[in-house]
């Protein structure tokens, strides 16, 4: 069993991830491809959605992909290209979103719903100790002492 697995997970180690810009889309300029992939890496396919536009087959993604670069050889900045497309497709085309009023619940939700609940753990814990620490008084009433001598004694 152990020599069927490790085949197994050496060709999965070993797959790189696949990337689908097609030849005919390169630029002939080095540096702006560059920064058409580092554009591209951070655009989500909205035919995928989980994928970028950079590993995207699909034909919208194509045509993003096309757009990035026609926006690059005019000469438009990054942030602009940017702003463009969260223009016209709105911030879920970005991967990452931008920390701002209306994306604050998707970047610090998950932080405070960890701390609420370790705070609640540790209150729970803390309360639990307290009630498990209280003991019973083991000091004894005249009463109590005067029926277990009484008892005692009959017995004897």
């Amino acid at each position: 069993m152990k020599f069927v697995l490790l085949p197994l997970i050496l060709i999965m180690l070993s797959t790189a991830s696949v990337e689908a810009v097609e030849p005919d889309e390169l630029l002939e300029d080095p540096h702006l491809e560059a920064r058409a992939r580092a554009l591209s890496i951070d655009i989500r396919c909205l035919v995928c959605q989980n994928q970028s536009i950079d590993d995207s087959d699909a034909d919208l993604a194509k045509d993003l992909r096309k757009l990035v670069r026609k926006k690059l050889k005019e000469g438009t900045s990054d942030e602009d290209i940017r702003k463009y497309l969260v223009a016209r497709y709105g911030e879920f085309v970005l991967l990452r979103p931008r920390i701002k009023s209306d994306t604050y619940i998707l970047w610090f939700g998950p932080v405070i719903i960890l701390l609420a609940g370790i705070i609640g753990i540790f209150i729970f814990f803390l309360r639990h100790s307290k009630n498990n620490s209280i003991q019973p008084s083991l000091i004894l009433s005249e009463d109590e002492e005067k029926r277990i001598s009484e008892l005692t004694n009959n017995r004897g």
